[in-house]
């Protein structure tokens, strides 16, 4: 049976074998896509300010390809609608289109 180590030669070597698997360069970074910075949305409440806040948020959706174009392009129609009867007075009626299609599109 051999010998022990003495325990100087013995940390020496541990300490040696350790410091083997530590790099002295830094572990890579994985880079992180940065969010698109979001525009104000239109402020104000009655039907205009509400349709128009919807309409910002799916243009944004659109462009960041949370949204695809063809499904954008007929929510914003659908939006165009009851913008339509809201600028008519109808705001009743421009409310309900704006539920709808947030509904059809699964925005709440």
């Amino acid at each position: 049976m051999p010998a022990p180590l003495p325990r100087a030669v013995f940390l020496a070597l541990l300490g040696c074998a350790l410091s083997a698997c530590q790099s002295s360069a830094p572990p890579p970074v994985a880079t992180v896509a940065t969010a698109p910075t979001v525009s104000a949305l239109p402020t104000g409440s009655g039907c205009g300010p509400t349709i128009a806040r919807t309409q910002a948020i799916v243009a944004g959706d659109v462009k960041t390809g949370d949204l695809s174009a063809a499904v954008g392009t007929r929510f914003s129609a659908d939006l165009d609608k009851a913008a339509g009867a809201c600028t008519a007075g109808r705001e009743g009626e421009a409310m309900s289109l704006l539920a709808a299609a947030k509904a059809r599109y699964g925005y709440r």
